[in-house]
C-alpha cells in the first residue's frame, strides 16, 4: 500500500515538473528534485524531507529516530557556545598495513569533516557542566579503533580527573576489523577508563542510538549507570542471522530493539529525541545539585 502511494506521489511530480517546463508529450526525462521524500526503513512511512527535519529526523508514523550527525547532536543537546572540543587533532594510523584503509579513512574524512567517528569535549547542558562523547556512524559507520578508543578513554580521564559526569552517545558498527586485534584491545582499555571513573563516583549516562552494536555494545556503551536508547533502535551484539544460526531457533521480531532491551532490562528508559536534552539535564542537576560553574 506504501509502496503504491509513493509511486503515485513520484507520478504526479513527474507530471508537474514536465508541465512545468513545457516538456509534457516529449520523449525528455522529468528532472525531480533530490531528496525531496523521506521513506522510513521501519515501516515504509512517506513525509516530505522538510517535515522530516523539522520532526528532529524522526518517523511521524512509527517515532523511528533516525541517524544524525554528531554536529546536528551536539546542535541538540548542548548550551550555545559552550563546547569544548578535545583531541581533535588525532588521527588514525595503519598499524596492520590494511590495504586500502588510508584511503577509506580519508574518504571518511573529506565525506564527514571529521578526523575520526568520535567527538569528545566538556559542555554545559542547560548550565550542568559534564563531558560529552558523541559517536558518528557517517564516519565507517562508527566503527571502533584505536583512535576512537584512545580518545574516549581520554575523556573520561579528564572527567575522572576534573570530577565531571560524563555523558555519551553511543553509536557504532563495532569494532574495526581493520586494525584487528588493536581494535579489540579498545574494548578493554575504555571499559578500565570507565570503571576509574565510576570508583570515583562520578555519573555516566549513555545514550543508545542507531545503531549500537559489537564491540562497543559489549563494552562502554552498556556501562552506563543509566542507560537511555532513542525508540525503535538496532541495540545490540552480534547479527540476528548469526544467532538464530548458532541457536538454532527463531528469534522474536523485535528482537534487538530499544524497546525489546528495556523490557528485559537492558535499558533503563526509552527517551524520544526532543526530550533528551530535558532528560538529561535533570540527572545532571540530580547528580550534582550543587555544581558551580566556572566564571
Amino acid at each position: 500500500m506504501l509502496e503504491d502511494l509513493f509511486k503515485v506521489v513520484k507520478s504526479r511530480l513527474d507530471y508537474d515538473s514536465r508541465t512545468a517546463s513545457g516538456e509534457e508529450g516529449s520523449d525528455s526525462r522529468p528532472r525531480i528534485p533530490k531528496n525531496l521524500l523521506f521513506k522510513c526503513p521501519r515501516c515504509q512511512n512517506v513525509m516530505f524531507m522538510d517535515d522530516f527535519n523539522a520532526n528532529l529526523k524522526v518517523c511521524s508514523a512509527c517515532s523511528y529516530h533516525s541517524r544524525i550527525s554528531c554536529q546536528e547532536r551536539l546542535e541538540l543537546t548542548v548550551d550555545k557556545d559552550s563546547f569544548v572540543e578535545y583531541d581533535k587533532g588525532l588521527t588514525t594510523l595503519n598499524p596492520l598495513d590494511f590495504e586500502g584503509y588510508e584511503e577509506k579513512v580519508a574518504e571518511a574524512q573529506e565525506k564527514t569533516g571529521l578526523t575520526e567517528a568520535v567527538i569528545t569535549g566538556e559542555c554545559t547542558i542547560r548550565t550542568r557542566k559534564c563531558v560529552i562523547v558523541i559517536m558518528d556512524s557517517r564516519f565507517m559507520m562508527a566503527s571502533m579503533g584505536s583512535v576512537v578508543g584512545e580518545k574516549i578513554t581520554r575523556a573520561f580521564e579528564r572527567a575522572t580527573e576534573k570530577r565531571l559526569p560524563v555523558v555519551l552517545f553511543a553509536a557504532s558498527g563495532g569494532a574495526r576489523m581493520q586494525e584487528g586485534i588493536i581494535s579489540l584491545m579498545q574494548m578493554a582499555k575504555t571499559s578500565a577508563a570507565v570503571a576509574r571513573h565510576s570508583d570515583a563516583g562520578l555519573l555516566y549516562i549513555t545514550v543508545l542510538t542507531d545503531p549500537t552494536t559489537g564491540g562497543v555494545t559489549a563494552s562502554f556503551a552498556s556501562l552506563g549507570d543509566i542507560i537511555i536508547a532513542e525508540p525503535k533502535v538496532l541495540i545490540g551484539f552480534a547479527g540476528r542471522r548469526v544467532i538464530e544460526g548458532t541457536i538454532r531457533q527463531r528469534l522474536p521480531d523485535d528482537f534487538q530493539s530499544a524497546e525489546f532491551l528495556l523490557e528485559h532490562g537492558f535499558v533503563d528508559m526509552i527517551v524520544q529525541r526532543v526530550n533528551l536534552r530535558k532528560t538529561i539535564s535533570k540527572l545532571l542537576k540530580a547528580h550534582l545539585p550543587d555544581q558551580k560553574l566556572e566564571a
